[in-house]
């Protein structure tokens, strides 16, 4: 008898333990999203795409990383200096951070040649990395790039020791911490790579994790599913379990009622439905404004337009470069009708005049913004329809006998977003209505969901295009990266009448110019009087700052980690999910709170 019931006692502590991890499987939390843009590699060395390195940020650490107020924090790297002209600089890594494969297993220790293989497949022009521009910083990066010197040996960075990285830099480069946050400096174990060759980062499999999560599912147009990494270093501050992308092309559209469903915990409002939202009071408790974001918008006008021969590449050509033409179009858009496709309720608060938006850097307590090149930009509206009216006839008289009139204006959108849908249609019929539909035809045309970027703003298969751009580290460089020679957005090198006696184009010798100077308050004084330049020509229409719009969402945005530049705000390590959605009184009071705090945090950081 008393056999039996020992057996009895062990039956019910078996099935008990049962129980308590079934219900520990319960209590995980999991963060599910739907999505309609499919990433196309895990490669964050190569990929410059966010919807792709902000998979990799959750998967792969950097040397160092954010806390909730954008102070820098250790993370691979446990603490580092620099020499006084901050030309060298020195990392000493964590001794306990694992390399593990996509189930978990562990593969190899982080050690400091990771971070020396990482950047070689970056600077390896046969890997076309997209991000090389910004690791060509390291000295001899660039001569290695263009092939002027095949030893990597003799490039800006080493491995001292197992654990200790080091990188010598081209010039005095004081932001250079803030570079780090971006993927081109992320390690990569160099002989996985080597065994993978061309497959790395096109499976879960053929991937190596050292990060927040693991990919536990990869299945393009279906799903993808994160996973906490039980070995990361910092497992203790991942507090949502799973994060489960579900694939659908109509995300958009569809997520709003998902949410109401309780099938996702993210959705973005549309403008189309917002007033609906804040007119019911059960929807009006969980949808808010989204926090502000140092994202760049602009309008673009394509100077080697590659388009068809339907929409007149040729004849565009010839407009483009007619400096009265560009004014015209630069006057005429009214930016105020394009935010309202957004933001209905303050407009205004969202528009930028400038492409580096204000609050990113200062000098001396004065905004960069509001440099003395820049005052005058940024003090009023580039829309005004007299000088747009003004404009337009100056460039008809102009180009009379060399152009065709109405030019076709070829302004293709994300068919992926319903509110770039709108706003182009609002833009088109608001700026032929000002200028006339017997000057230009604005031609509004769906492009794909998937792949815009890859199929038609890089190939140039626009005339005039919203674009968009993140700041990569500290510095108002980043924002002329676009615009470079080597950009890929509207090729304003190719502008006529623009050449200086050195075959470099006035901008890019304004750039030049303010790299190469040290002294802070000299610097971004040149850079504000190159991006000047820049606008006032009409290369560019500055529009707006991201994070517009709004959001029903499980999530806490103060409790992320902030930067203002690279991958931080992709990340999800730190955040939890919330019982019920944040409200925009919620948000609001949230947010006045977390600038006082933050406020605190960055003074208590320089001291």
């Amino acid at each position: 008898m008393k056999k039996y019931w020992f057996l009895l006692v062990c039956l019910i502590a078996l099935l008990c333990t049962a129980c308590s991890n079934d219900s520990s499987d319960e209590k995980k939390s999991e963060y599910r999203v739907v999505y309609s843009g499919e990433i196309k590699t895990l490669n964050y060395l190569k990929t410059s795409e966010t919807n792709e390195f902000a998979v990799a940020a959750n998967l792969v650490d950097g040397l160092i990383e954010y806390d909730k107020y954008g102070v820098v924090q250790p993370g691979l790297a446990k603490e580092w200096s620099s020499n006084e002209d901050a030309t060298v600089w020195t990392f000493k890594l964590r001794d306990d951070v694992k390399w593990v494969t996509h189930d978990g297993k562990e593969y190899a220790d982080l050690v400091a040649q990771d971070f020396v293989d990482g950047l070689n497949y970056v600077l390896d022009a046969k890997n076309e990395s997209s991000t090389v521009w910004s690791a060509t910083v390291v000295k001899n990066g660039e001569a290695f790039y263009n092939g002027d010197i095949t030893d990597f040996s003799k490039v800006g960075i080493k491995a001292t020791d197992k654990h200790t990285v080091e990188y010598t830099l081209e010039a005095p480069t004081p932001y250079f911490l803030s570079m780090l946050n971006y993927v081109c400096f992320f390690p990569v174990n160099g002989e996985f790579l080597a065994e993978k060759g061309g497959k790395f980062g096109t499976t879960r499999e053929d991937f190596l994790y050292n990060g927040a999560y693991i990919l536990d599912k990869f299945e393009p147009q279906n799903e993808r599913v994160l996973v906490k990494n039980d070995t990361y270093w910092d497992k203790d501050n991942v507090l949502i379990d799973r994060i489960r992308y579900k694939y659908n092309k109509e995300a958009a559209t569809v997520a709003p009622e998902l949410f109401l469903r309780g099938e996702v915990d993210s959705a973005s409002i549309p403008t189309s439905i917002i007033d609906e939202w804040f007119n019911d009071d059960k929807k009006k408790s969980q949808v808010r404004q989204t926090q502000n974001n140092f994202y760049t918008y602009f309008y673009a006008l394509n100077f080697d337009p590659q388009f068809d021969a339907e929409y007149e590449p040729d004849n565009w050509k010839i407009v483009v470069n007619n400096r009265d033409f560009r004014k015209s179009l630069y006057h005429a858009l009214d930016r105020v009708s394009a935010m309202l496709t957004v933001e209905p309720y303050n407009p205004q608060d969202m528009l930028s005049n400038t492409v580096t938006p204000r609050n990113f850097v200062d000098v001396a307590g004065v905004d960069y913004t509001l440099l003395a090149p820049l005052e005058p930009i940024t003090s009023s509206d580039s829309f005004n329809k007299d000088l747009a009216l003004e404009f337009k006839e100056k460039a008809k008289a102009a180009l009379d006998g060399k152009a065709t009139f109405p030019v076709k204006v070829l302004m293709p959108y994300n068919s992926g977003s319903p509110d770039w849908a709108n706003r182009t249609q609002v833009l088109e019929q608001q700026i032929e209505k000002l200028l006339g539909a017997d000057y230009v035809d604005i031609i509004v045309e769906a492009g794909p969901s998937t792949g815009f970027l890859s199929e038609v703003r890089r190939p140039g298969k626009f005339a005039l295009l919203e674009a968009n751009w993140g700041p990569d580290y500290a510095d108002p460089s980043t924002y002329t990266e676009p615009f470079s020679v080597d950009g890929t957005y509207n090729k304003p090198e190719l502008a006529e009448g623009y050449k200086e006696a050195n075959g470099k184009t006035t901008y890019q010798n304004l750039i030049d110019e303010a790299k190469a100077t040290i002294d802070t308050a000299e610097r971004y004084d040149l850079f504000a009087k190159a991006e000047s330049f820049l606008i006032e020509e009409a290369f560019v229409i500055p529009y707006a700052v991201g994070g517009s719009g709004y959001v029903a969402s499980k999530l806490n945005p103060f409790e992320a980690q902030y930067s203002p530049f690279g991958v931080t705000s992709e990340k999800f390590k730190g955040q939890k999910i919330l019982d019920k959605p944040m409200s925009n009184d919620e948000f609001k009071e949230a947010l006045a709170k977390w600038e006082q705090e933050r406020a605190e945090a960055l003074v208590n950081a320089t001291k």
